[in-house]
């Protein structure tokens, strides 16, 4: 397994981690994405650490909280071996308080989460998303007095424009409060906008990517193809899927250079689309996620080679997508707006 550093922080985590949102199926839109209960969760867990993968990620929301509770019972007993990472900001209720990012909600759903984990600390705890009525200040001044507590170790955010991340860390550093060290962001060779505004700010202030979706919905898993009916099956079918309506005759192009590139390393599509992830500027983690056993292991060995750049290039060429305004304008004058450098 290969560790980076996480951002501007002396914390290393391993490229993959085990995102946990399939754990539970609690509810609808869960369901789709899974229905791990505790016995196969602990499985799981103890392929990922046989394999290195020490870094588990979960969310308040998963499953109204069953995801939570899930890994806390198969992390048992292996609480010093592991990282978790979960996250707040979205409902948690109908109560005008059980949403956002404001000093009452944050310290109530760390204080659940906490519970629901069966730990005394997060080692990351994500904004899981930009909360527009709360003032900044109020947000970064309750993580930092949970880092204070010991009951957070480091903060990052998920989701959030490229506006949101920068007030943050100007607001945190005036202050002297602890930084956002990461951005969890929706990236894949599916969705290449993270590239337009959030990848060259990652760049600038060191900011490490967890990539969450890395496949796309499960697009990018080998399952779609061209002249052929959507697998039934699939999450975005159940109810599970998010992101914009679906360019068809673009994700047929990118999966026919998958299909090449899988060929002529001997991999599998998803694990050509994640090794692409993991080639790219900022991106210190990518987010898998294993209904089963045997996604897990296919998807842990996207790791231990990389593609050549011209395979790289190939990739990239079939998934460009036109920017939208400013971006667009800004690359006509590279002298002044240069790239993230790819390779």
């Amino acid at each position: 397994m290969e560790y980076r550093f996480l951002g501007a922080s002396g914390l290393k985590i391993p490229v993959l981690s085990f995102g946990t949102a399939t754990f539970g199926g609690g509810t609808e839109f869960f369901k789709a994405w899974g229905t791990t209960q505790t016995e196969e969760a602990t499985r799981l867990v103890n392929l990922c650490l046989d394999a290195g993968v020490n870094l588990f990620d979960t969310a308040n929301i998963y499953s109204n909280g069953m995801a939570e509770a899930i890994l806390g019972k198969a992390l048992n007993g292996l609480r010093e071996r592991v990282l978790i990472s979960t996250k707040a900001t979205f409902p948690m209720g109908s109560k005008p308080n059980e949403m956002g990012s404001s000093r009452i909600h944050l310290i109530k759903q760390c204080e659940d989460s906490l519970k629901r984990l069966n730990t005394d600390r997060i080692d990351i705890y994500h904004m899981h998303g930009f909360d527009g009525n709360t003032p900044v200040e109020e947000t970064l001044k309750t993580l930092e007095n949970l880092v204070q507590s010991g009951k957070v170790r480091y903060i990052a955010c998920s989701n959030f424009s490229g506006w949101h991340l920068m007030k943050s860390l100007s607001v945190a550093e005036r202050y002297g409060w602890s930084k956002y060290i990461a951005h969890q962001a929706y990236y894949s060779l599916l969705d290449r906008e993270f590239e337009w505004e959030l990848m060259p700010l990652g760049i600038d202030q060191n900011i490490g990517t967890i990539v969450w979706s890395p496949l796309s919905s499960g697009r990018l898993s080998g399952k779609y193809r061209r002249n052929q009916p959507i697998p039934a099956d699939n999450r975005v079918q159940q109810g599970g899927g998010h992101g914009p309506a679906l360019n068809e005759e673009r994700l047929f192009r990118i999966v026919d250079a998958l299909d090449a590139v899988a060929e002529e390393t001997g991999k599998t599509v998803a694990q050509v689309s994640l090794n692409w992830l993991l080639q790219r500027p900022t991106v210190a983690n990518i987010i898998i996620g294993a209904r089963n056993e045997e996604q897990l292991m296919q998807n842990l060995q996207a790791i231990g080679w990389n593609l050549t750049v011209d395979q790289v290039k190939k990739l990239d060429a079939a998934s460009e997508t036109e920017p939208v305004y400013p971006y667009w304008h800004q690359r006509q004058n590279p002298a002044l707006n240069p790239l993230p450098r790819f390779y």
